[in-house]
């Protein structure tokens, strides 16, 4: 009697984080001009009423534990921290009447504070 072990095939794994078309825009022209030579670096931190808030801030490289993400031909890096708490996300930039910035859409989000600043999962 011999007995065979099959390994199953592995699921590709998703992606960490997507760009819409507005925020790879927005990235190109910021690190085009005042920005350039620099990398947008992605974190969640401890703030606000609901517990997590996106930091967003501007590195020379990534750091030796941030996890790289290219989307659209534009590269972002993500705090390894933050990974689980990211895992699917998209961002966008949005321009409103009195305001524009990046917005997340983040399916592992379960709640976000009345103000829109932080979230929880």
């Amino acid at each position: 009697m011999s007995t065979t072990t099959e390994t199953r095939p592995r699921r590709a794994l998703p992606q960490l984080m997507g760009l819409s078309d507005a925020a790879a825009e927005r990235l190109r022209a910021l690190y085009a001009g005042g920005e350039e030579g620099k990398t947008l670096r992605i974190a969640v931190k401890t703030k606000g009423c609901s517990g997590m808030a996106y930091d967003l801030s501007w590195v020379d490289g990534p750091g030796p534990g941030d996890e790289v993400v290219t989307d659209k031909g534009v590269t972002v890096v993500v705090d390894r921290k933050a990974t689980l708490f990211l895992i699917g996300t998209v961002m966008d930039y949005e321009v409103k009447a009195m305001s524009a910035g990046f917005t997340f859409t983040n399916p592992n989000e379960k709640g976000r504070c009345g103000c829109g600043e932080s979230f929880h999962v």
